[in-house]
């Protein structure tokens, strides 16, 4: 028995100093891990939909709170004046989450360009909503206070062939990048004019 309590004890101290280990070293890469993400899946889909800005959006960017979670934005520079601004939503797809990036003109409040950043589509499938842009061109010049659908289910947005599920998630995302963007207009006008 006093062999058992030992063990178990043992067992205990390692695995809380295993986990504190872990979680230093999360915390301490966790600057680095952001860092990575920006250059090599943000900035890509930025720098796509903001052709012929004169800032650099990336290095501009700015947070705003929206309850406990902290969204970030890369405004654009237009002509001389901030009058654009990307951020990036989350739907759906069939293999999991779609990061879809999407660029809104802040002055007539329109969609400049969405791009998707992320995603666990099936290759050759719903991978190709990365890389065609297809659906993606569609949301040009759309408004942002609109619902996004698949004409199949009487939107707007012509779905992927044999993508259907990844097609209604991009909308998805667009959507809630509308319902985002609606929120918190003000602050996002307020946070970029400064």
């Amino acid at each position: 028995m006093r062999e058992l309590i030992k063990m178990v004890i043992v067992l205990t101290v390692l695995s809380a100093a295993s986990g504190g280990l872990l979680a230093a070293i999360r915390n301490s890469t966790m600057e680095d891990i952001e860092y990575q993400q920006l250059k090599f899946l943000k900035a890509p889909a930025v720098k796509e939909i903001f052709k012929g800005v004169e800032n650099d959006p990336i290095t501009d960017k700015i947070k705003i709170k929206d309850g406990d979670k902290e969204i970030t934005f890369f405004p654009g520079v237009f002509d001389g004046k901030k009058n654009a601004v990307c951020f990036e939503t989350f739907g759906k797809g069939y293999g999991g989450d779609i990061g879809l990036m999407v660029g809104v003109n802040l002055e007539n409040d329109t969609i400049i360009g969405v791009r998707v950043t992320t995603h666990s589509e099936t290759p050759g499938l719903g991978a190709r909503a990365k890389d065609t842009p297809d659906i993606v061109e569609q949301f040009v010049n759309l408004g942002m206070a609109d619902t996004f659908k698949v004409k199949g289910a009487g939107g707007q947005i012509d779905a992927l062939t044999g993508a259907t599920i990844t097609s209604v998630g991009v909308c998805s995302a667009a959507t809630d990048a509308g319902k985002l963007y609606t929120k918190l207009k003000d602050q996002i006008k307020e946070s970029v004019s400064k």
